[in-house]
């Protein structure tokens, strides 16, 4: 960390590359999006000390980019929050935008897409260590922080990538970037304003899961809050590490799941199964072919075992958050609309609840 530099001087393009490629230096193993942070600036700032050195800034047409991912054929799809890592192997396909956003709905690459938070795009070549290059897409909120990377793999186009890289170059090449604070979410009404009722009523009423966050809106309600403020029958505090053994048990069950992680700008949706879950130091993983899941178990403040009625009967996830309140990662059994819920993931859900316990 440069406690004596200021700000503005580490925020100059030029100093503020001579002093992130001094700290990789000394820092080689480090993870940009740790660098960042120990250096007092942005993920996007360091990104753009590159421009015109293998980085190049791409024209913020979020909607045109995504349509055109197809063409790089099989990439990974990496999502991220502060404590939990989402990495997918599949195609960008079954695409449906608008200019707000939308959805690809590609078994491997599942995701929501929110354009709003969306205000920096990058294509990233950089150099291996053990020689070749690595190249990737990569998509900012305006504070700088990373809302979604693609990655090429080895099977990836190539020359896709570079045909798609000068379709979409900016006209702006300059290392200057504008990075400023997103609003931190609202705090919670006090409880004694909500009407708790008239919240266990709508959710008892509950059709479908999406209708969910509707609700919580209408009423102004919290996720956690309102977690807080239903009977125990709906949503039920229970030990923060029941997330983790929920992965352990689905693994030695053979039991498909599907796990939600989420960033400002995207969420990302991993459905099937997990076989090789590992933990190393403070981090929770999933190791498999196509899927890498990475979840920091110390940022966990709290696990929650959640109920939601559907037409299609009872619907059961186990959801953790972080000491602010935000959502780090949320966990289904497999299943679709219109689908019942296969009454082998709540037995495993309650067993994870008792075994974390």
């Amino acid at each position: 960390m440069l406690d004596d530099a200021t700000a503005a001087e580490r925020r100059d393009p030029r100093s503020l590359k001579a002093i992130w490629t001094e700290h990789k230096a000394a820092n080689p193993k480090q993870r940009i999006r740790d660098a960042a942070a120990a250096l007092g600036v942005s993920e996007a700032e360091l990104v753009a000390t590159d421009l015109g050195t293998g980085t190049t800034r791409l024209q913020p047409r979020w909607k045109a980019l995504i349509e055109a991912m197809p063409a790089l054929g099989r990439v990974m799809a990496l999502t991220r929050n502060e404590y939990c890592v989402h990495e997918k192997v599949g195609r960008y396909d079954q695409i449906h935008l608008n200019d707000q956003g939308g959805v690809t709905l590609d078994p491997e690459i599942d995701l929501r897409l929110f354009f709003g938070h969306w205000q920096h795009g990058f294509a990233v070549t950089e150099a291996l260590e053990q020689g070749g290059q690595r190249h990737s897409l990569q998509f900012f909120d305006r504070d700088g922080l990373a809302v979604h990377k693609i990655y090429l793999k080895p099977e990836s186009d190539v020359a896709a990538f570079h045909a798609l890289v000068a379709d979409f170059k900016a006209e702006d090449q300059g290392a200057a970037i504008a990075v400023t604070p997103v609003d931190p979410p609202a705090a919670d009404r006090p409880d004694a304003e909500i009407d708790a009722a008239a919240l266990n009523t709508r959710w008892r009423a509950l059709q479908d899961t999406h209708d969910f966050f509707g609700m919580l809106r209408e009423l102004k309600v919290g996720r956690v809050q309102s977690f807080r403020l239903v009977p125990d029958d709906l949503a039920q505090r229970v030990d923060k590490n029941a997330f983790s053994r929920g992965l352990e048990l689905a693994a030695e069950a053979g039991l498909p799941v599907m796990i939600f992680v989420g960033s400002p700008g995207v969420i990302q949706i991993h459905t099937g199964p997990v076989a090789t879950v590992k933990r190393m130091g403070p981090w929770q993983n999933v190791l498999d072919d196509g899927f890498n899941l990475h979840l920091r178990e110390d940022g966990i403040e709290s696990c929650w075992l959640v109920r939601k009625p559907t037409k299609d009967g009872i619907v059961t996830s186990l959801e953790i958050f972080d000491a602010a309140g935000q959502q780090i990662a949320w966990m289904f059994g497999k299943r679709k609309p219109g689908q019942v819920e296969d009454s082998a993931w709540p037995t495993l859900a309650l067993k994870a609840v008792g075994a974390a316990g």
